[in-house]
């Protein structure tokens, strides 16, 4: 275990090896960010961005809650993706589970989870939409990370609904949301080859809001 203590021995040694291999690195730091990704994770402790994906400092915006859920009336998250597109201009929104998912794990149990339940809510609705497909899954294991899957696709489509998502896509081309799972078993990550397109016409039906005609 780290002690409280050997987190600013590491902190110091890192700022050592980075000034060492490149000696204005907290320079550029300080101006500013200009990340192509943003990424939604999880909280999870295994899951850390920058050492799965290989990405430095200021090339990825994160952020990161219980069962990496997009909620239509959280604050938090809509706020982090609005700054992303209007500030940061990405151009990849990727949402991001893990298999071993402790979120998504206690989402399926009947249990009361106290002030845990309207958050784990969203992916008990989830597992609701795609009750069929996951009761006809005999193996556990497998129907616990089908569900992993289903919820980041489910939230990759909350983040299509966004009118700040559908309006600098019609205007920019982009940004593109992607949907992926790290597989903590074996440190891979995986692509789900969300159909950003498809699913965007798929939902406009409903969650068309007009901004077509507008730009």
């Amino acid at each position: 275990m780290t002690t409280y203590e050997q987190i600013f021995e590491n902190n110091r040694k890192w700022v050592e090896e980075k000034k060492a291999s490149d000696t204005d690195f907290f320079e550029r730091m300080a101006i500013g960010q200009n990340p192509d990704f943003l990424y939604i994770g999880c909280s999870d402790s295994r899951v850390t961005v920058e050492e799965l994906t290989g990405l430095q400092p200021g090339e990825v915006f994160v952020h990161r809650n219980i069962g990496n859920i997009i909620g239509n009336t959280d604050l938090n998250a809509i706020s982090v993706i609005n700054y992303g597109i209007e500030y940061l201009n990405v151009k990849h929104i990727v949402v991001c589970g893990h298999y071993f998912c402790g979120g998504v794990k206690a989402a399926m149990q009947a249990e009361d989870m106290g002030i845990l339940n309207p958050w784990l809510r969203h992916i008990r609705d989830v597992y609701r939409f795609h009750k069929k497909e996951l009761n006809a899954l005999m193996d556990e294991d497998l129907r616990y990370k089908r569900l992993v899957e289903l919820n980041v696709e489910e939230q990759c489509i909350n983040v299509l609904k966004m009118a700040v998502v559908q309006r600098a896509y019609l205007d920019r081309g982009y940004p593109i949301v992607h949907g992926w799972v790290f597989d903590v078993q074996n440190g891979n990550l995986i692509d789900l080859h969300f159909d950003f397109k498809r699913n965007l016409e798929d939902i406009r039906e409903i969650y068309d809001l007009g901004l077509s005609e507008q730009s």
